[in-house]
């Protein structure tokens, strides 16, 4: 039995090593990869292009409680396992994501290497122009302004509000919510949005993302 702790202790130091030594890489590489991330070449779209009511849209679907948490958000309602904050993480930091260890680096990248670093204007900018919105004839499309070419043939600024809705739908679940493949269930989940947004539906917890939707 002591053998048995004695393992167990020592697995949870090797982890904390690791996962410690994994957030100073994190941190050393920061400045480059939003510079990158950021460079015009890769922003298609600014915070300038959306009205406040979109942002507000987004964030409420999206990230409830996006400018006040540190990068993580585990008791809001509706904010779902993973924040704006962290899908940046996820998406700059790895090349290749699974579960469980890298869920905890993701949330401490988010938290100690992000959060600190980079302005959430300047995350929220970085998303809106990487976030993934499906496959479509064999390629990703990442962004907004990609996304309302693709799915609406329009520039991003020419939506309907029903078109911008349908892309942050697909947000959570760009397969399931497919504007093209899954076009019922994203009309439905649309629908189920306006009503959080008008205030008639209020998530009761913290995974309540899908508003009562069966997927």
């Amino acid at each position: 039995m002591k053998f048995l702790l004695k393992l167990f202790f020592i697995a949870i130091i090797g982890i904390f090593i690791y996962e410690a030594f994994a957030v100073v890489k994190a941190k050393s590489k920061t400045s480059d990869i939003f510079s990158n991330a950021l460079n015009e070449k890769n922003i298609k779209i600014t915070l300038n292009d959306f009205t406040k009511e979109r942002i507000n849209s987004l964030l409420s679907v999206q990230d409830p409680a996006f400018y006040q948490h540190k990068g993580f958000d585990f008791s809001t309602p509706g904010a779902g396992k993973t924040t704006i904050t962290q899908a940046m993480a996820k998406y700059l930091y790895f090349d290749k994501f699974t579960k469980g260890f890298k869920k905890i680096e993701q949330t401490l990248i988010a938290w100690l290497v992000i959060t600190p670093a980079i302005s959430k204007d300047d995350q929220l900018t970085v998303f809106i122009n990487s976030a993934y919105l499906g496959h479509v004839d064999g390629k990703e499309v990442r962004g907004f302004s990609d996304a309302s070419k693709v799915y609406f043939n329009k520039t991003f600024s020419s939506l309907s509000e029903s078109e911008y809705l349908s892309i942050v739908a697909m947000l959570i679940a760009p397969k399931a919510f497919n504007i093209r493949t899954s076009s019922k269930q994203n009309s439905e989940r649309v629908g189920l949005i306006k009503e959080l947004l008008s205030g008639k539906y209020v998530p009761t917890r913290n995974s309540d993302v899908f508003y009562g939707q069966k997927i």
